[in-house]
């Protein structure tokens, strides 16, 4: 039997209204596919102030507890613990801007946040082991507290319940922000505690487990303020270079020091250092005594044995502001090395008190204890530090001090990542949302141009296609067509009775499948089902490693 012409034509509409709308679902589909799910770096806000008794130093500012308590507090590369200076930092018999000179206290009886770590079930009270093997010691008063990055009423990031050790003693005079995310432990039992930076990732609050850190200084474009960033770099900061070192988030990040040079030449370190640690926890560089006494006889150095320091008096001071010297750093080996070079001004700092009694300019050198060689925060000055624990590397390039400072924040994006990290501020892709409104609307214009297409062109030529086989058809048949009613698709009604729903005249009941009439359904037009891509978060870096390799 011939199908009925009402189906045909209802056919050929859905299978042109389908090819007007899949373009518009293919698009959404694909931008909702291709757009990215990380979240942008964070960016910690300096302080804009100089502060610290061995400095002066770019301070990053942070709130803690409820009601927030402002602090300012400096990054240390290999803490992964938040200290904060506690009211018992500052004693009587102390100057009476020990809180302002210590970068504010930290009252955590204030805070209806606080809640005491009670690991060991007895106190709060741990030891710090940090720096351990230059023979520093402390202690602290642990628990979990709010943090949040900024000044009050900036809206700065805040994450929950975070570790936060209260301490007095003064052999860490300012706070200290850790940025690793080697994870914590008080007990000897397997309960470790995330670190900031873990609990940001564990929160999707970064794109990746990484930062970048430069310390700023004073003595450049009239003062430029430190910049650290969670989950990205600011490439505005460095000159690039292709050498790249090994990392591993259970050991404290290490480079190899390959020599140091004078600007006139001359070699201040007698061999090579497998492993010096980029530690900006401390101001001062920790070399061999073989060196420290190269440095004594370049520069005119004396070694103070109470201080343990190398303090300055008023005709050294004048004597190597006069030279003024550069030092040249060399990373790795060569020939894949990076040089870092700093001036005689990034050495140029003063010490105060509880140091010493008075302010006194000292040179930031010491000499290594238990083989402990480190670039301090002295060093960060003119170096720009990246490091991505997912990828386990790191990198250190020169600052970048010949153009404007403008700020341009880039993502570091997960190892398995496929896209490219993307600059702050560059526009991002449409959100689902505008892709969607910009789809239906494309979708009702390709619509409405599609149903009148249909209506001025393909319903008349059909028309016309039908008058013209029926007028060839045999009179039989067309007494066959003008008997059969052709609305709904219904081939069923073999008599010429019309019969119109909820009217008087009842036609004999006819069940579905009764009857040797075909049933026609109207055809699905399927659209291939699209998956969003998703994104496997890196794994814990497990494997430990510190040695140095290169990235051609």
């Amino acid at each position: 039997m011939a199908r009925s012409w009402a189906l045909y034509q209802w056919q050929e509409l859905s299978a042109l209204v389908t090819f007007a709308l899949l373009p518009n679902i293919q698009l959404v589909l694909g931008q909702v596919q291709s757009r990215t799910t990380f979240p942008a770096p964070v960016i910690v806000p300096p302080s804009e102030s100089w502060d610290g008794n061995d400095g002066p130093w770019s301070t990053f500012v942070f709130q803690i507890g409820t009601p927030p308590q402002t602090v300012k507090l400096l990054p240390s590369t290999i803490s992964d613990q938040t200290w904060v200076i506690a009211e018992e930092g500052c004693q009587t018999g102390d100057p009476a801007d020990c809180h302002t000179l210590r970068g504010e206290l930290y009252n955590y009886n204030a805070s209806s946040t606080w809640d005491p770590n009670l690991s060991s079930t007895s106190s709060d009270v741990y030891d710090l082991e940090l720096e351990v093997a230059l023979n520093y010691t402390g202690k602290g008063r642990y628990g979990f507290d709010d943090i949040t990055l900024g000044y009050i009423g900036s809206g700065g990031l805040a994450v929950k319940n975070q570790s936060i050790a209260g301490i007095a003693t003064k052999s860490y005079f300012m706070g200290l922000f850790g940025l690793t995310p080697r994870s914590q432990n008080f007990t000897s039992f397997n309960d470790p505690i995330p670190s900031f930076m873990q609990s940001l990732q564990n929160e999707a609050q970064i794109p990746s487990l990484s930062w970048s850190y430069t310390a700023g200084n004073q003595y450049r474009l009239e003062n430029v303020f430190g910049s650290l960033v969670l989950g990205g770099y600011d490439s505005s900061r460095f000159m690039k270079n292709n050498v790249t070192f090994g990392l591993d988030v259970d050991i404290e990040i290490a480079v190899e020091l390959e020599a140091i040079t004078t600007g006139t030449g001359q070699s201040l370190l007698p061999s090579p250092i497998a492993a010096i640690s980029l530690d900006s926890t401390l101001p001062y560089i920790y070399l061999p005594t073989e060196a420290c006494t190269l440095f004594e006889t370049a520069f005119g150095l004396t070694w103070n044995d109470t201080v343990e320091m190398y303090l300055l008096n008023d005709s050294q001071h004048s004597a190597l502001l006069s030279q003024n010297p550069s030092l040249t750093f060399r990373l790795g080996t060569s020939p894949n090395t990076v040089n870092i070079t700093l001036p005689y001004a990034a050495f140029n700092l003063n010490a105060s008190w509880p140091i010493v009694p008075t302010t006194t300019p000292y040179f930031p050198l010491r000499r290594a204890v238990n083989d402990t060689y480190i670039l301090g925060r002295t060093f960060f000055q003119e170096a720009y530090v990246i490091a991505d624990y997912a990828s386990k590397s790191l990198s250190v390039s020169q600052c970048e001090w010949d153009k404007p400072l403008v700020q341009n924040i880039v993502s570091i994006l997960p190892a398995n990542a496929t896209s490219t990290p993307t600059p702050s501020g560059t526009p991002s892709r449409l959100s689902t949302g505008a892709i969607a409104g910009i789809s239906v609307g494309g979708a009702a214009a390709g619509l409405v141009g599609i149903v009148l297409l249909y209506l001025c062109h393909f319903k008349p030529r059909r028309h016309r296609q039908r008058a013209a086989e029926l007028a060839s058809n045999t009179p039989a048949e067309q007494e066959q067509e003008q008997v059969l009613k052709p609305e709904m698709a219904d081939t069923s009604v073999a008599s010429p009775t019309v019969y119109e729903a909820e009217g008087a005249k009842i036609g004999p009941p006819v069940e579905i499948g009764e009857g040797e009439r075909p049933i026609y359904e109207m055809p699905a037009v399927e659209i291939p089902a699209s998956e969003i891509n998703s994104v496997n978060e890196p794994r814990l870096i497990i494997e430990r490693r510190n040695h140095v390799y290169y990235k051609g």
